[in-house]
């Protein structure tokens, strides 16, 4: 019989960065899906907004797979606006006059959250790839932590796009009685076996540079740079489709009147993945990028129903709504037509949108009217319906 391992980091071994940080299950270790334990651990996030006076109005936004606890203002690293301060803010769908918005960097992550950076107490070096195997499931059940911290016993709404959507569907699954409604978008209730594909591509691609160094690089002066940022584009280039590639790029080439007749960056869409790998590396760590990974690809809400998804939603007494876009290949609709009518065959509660666009998954990131005007009005049905009082 193997014992459980026990993992404690410690709450200040990230650089400190603007905002919030918490350390959490410091008297009881949570418990992972591995069979590890983790405690104490630090939870970095952001709040937006004013909890009114009886807490009912908190509504938690999750990331996606490169995203942090950044909603709205500026990225403290890059500089860039926050990930989605099209959505969230002030008369915006996720109203910050009405709602107090929440977001966590996940576990396992690299801005300012536990994960492979940190130092291990026991060795007083970083975990490294020694850092316990997380789930979504494992992101879920933290933030679930910092709710309790922040003394919220019932979420508005839980919202997130992509890796953001798993989040959604677990919370929606584990903890149906603390929040009202569900948004999950651009997401599935698994990973598919293509996206496992692209997903390991970019791990290979980490762990064969050299500057790897068996995920025991911190410390050495160099960093594996070269393997994450092939991870990047490749992962970039699912965000997208082809007809919004061929209309910001076509075949156009980059700085000059001639093919090259070599391997530089001749055309406009080489050179735009390629400063999308390199400005990524400034800001994320390639060890979380394997451990998150690996996460999406371990996820799968059907598992423990005996692969029979509607059982995961029955008598979960939660409002969804789901949103798909039309030219998302990475999420397709299908994945969400397969929720909907799995919360259909328990008779849930669930309202379904495929928005057309023709921006490919990142859509739920940029200006997409349809998209805005579906989100700010479930949550305002959604919070009428409660009665919800003003923040304070």
């Amino acid at each position: 019989m193997t014992l459980p391992v026990h993992i404690s980091a410690t709450p200040d071994a990230s650089p400190v960065l603007p905002g919030h940080r918490v350390t959490l299950a410091a008297e009881t270790p949570m418990k992972l899906d591995s069979g590890a334990t983790i405690g104490p651990f630090t939870v970095a996030y952001q709040t937006y907004g004013t909890l009114n006076a009886d807490r009912t109005n908190a509504i938690l936004v999750c990331h996606a797979l490169t995203g942090d606890q950044y909603v709205m203002e500026s990225h403290p690293i890059t500089g860039k606006p926050g990930w989605w301060s099209m959505t969230v803010g002030p008369g915006l769908p996720i109203d910050t006059d009405r709602y107090f918005v929440i977001c966590a960097n996940v576990l396992g992550g690299c801005i300012g959250t536990t994960g492979p950076k940190e130092t291990d107490p026991a060795t007083g070096k970083p975990f490294g790839v020694s850092f316990p195997v997380i789930t979504i499931a494992d992101m879920v059940r933290a933030q679930r932590l910092l709710i309790d911290h922040l003394g919220i016993d019932r979420l508005l709404a839980v919202i997130g796009g992509s890796m953001g959507g798993m989040q959604v569907l677990q919370w929606a699954v584990s903890y149906p009685d603390r929040l009202h409604a569900a948004v999950p978008i651009a997401a599935a209730a698994r990973h598919s076996a293509q996206n496992i594909a692209f997903h390991e591509v970019g791990r290979q691609a980490i762990m064969a540079d050299p500057d790897w160094r068996g995920g025991d690089y911190y410390g050495t002066g160099a960093k594996p740079t070269r393997g994450l940022s092939v991870a990047r584009m490749a992962a970039h280039i699912t965000y997208l489709s082809e007809p919004a590639l061929h209309r910001k790029f076509g075949r156009n080439l980059q700085d000059r009147q001639s093919l090259s007749y070599g391997f530089d960056a001749d055309f406009q869409v080489e050179s735009y993945l390629r400063h999308q790998g390199i400005t990524f590396v400034d800001r994320f760590d390639a060890n979380s990028y394997l451990y998150i990974t690996r996460a999406m690809d371990y996820f799968d809400l059907a598992r423990d129903h005996d692969g029979a998804l509607h059982r995961a939603f029955k008598g979960k007494d939660v409002r969804f709504c789901l949103i798909s876009f039309s030219s998302d290949w990475l999420f397709p609709t299908s994945e969400s037509r397969a929720i909907v009518h799995a919360l259909n065959a328990v008779a849930g509660n669930v309202s379904f949108v495929e928005v057309e666009s023709d921006k490919g998954h990142d859509a739920f990131l940029l200006d997409e009217p349809e998209f805005a005007r579906v989100l700010g009005g479930f949550l305002k049905g959604q919070a009428d319906r409660i009665g919800l009082k003003g923040a304070s």
